[in-house]
Parts: structure tokens; sequence; C-alpha cells
């Protein structure tokens, strides 16, 4: 995955707690243009690396994410 697509995400997300759908609806504001690709595998595989945070949330039916210091940290780590 390239080294700045986990930056993107964090100014998408800012320091707000979004569903998938929001997310894809800032990127997509962001970088006005509609990514084809399924954002939800991405968010799973920053998930996983531990440079985004998610979970599901029964109240909107699906997944939140946000991203906080400890997965921007997670970043400078990785480039050590």
């Amino acid at each position: 995955m390239p080294d700045d697509v986990a930056e993107l995400i964090w100014e998408a997300l800012g320091n707000d707690r979004v569903t998938t759908g929001e997310a894809s609806r800032r990127l997509e504001h962001m970088l006005n243009y509609r990514c084809p690709d399924d954002l939800a595998k991405t968010l799973s595989k920053l998930r996983k690396a531990g440079l985004v945070k998610g979970e599901i949330d029964m109240e909107v039916g699906g997944w939140i994410w946000w991203a906080d210091e400890e997965c921007r940290n997670n970043r400078s780590q990785e480039e050590e």
C-alpha cells in the first residue's frame, strides 16, 4: 500500500469517528475524484497495520473509523 494512503485517510478522518460512507465522501471531496477501490478493504488493511482504528457500531449499522495519535505514531515507528 502506498505510504501516502494512510496520510490521506488521516486527513479525511480528521479527529472524528466516521462511518465508511462518510469517510468515502470526505475523500471524494478532498480529491475531487471517486476512488474505484473498495475503501472498506483499505481501511481494514490500515486497521490491521495499526494506522487507523475501527469498530462495528450497532447504532449506525456498520463500521466507524478514526485515527488518533497512536495511529499516527505507528507510521513514524514503521519508518525507523
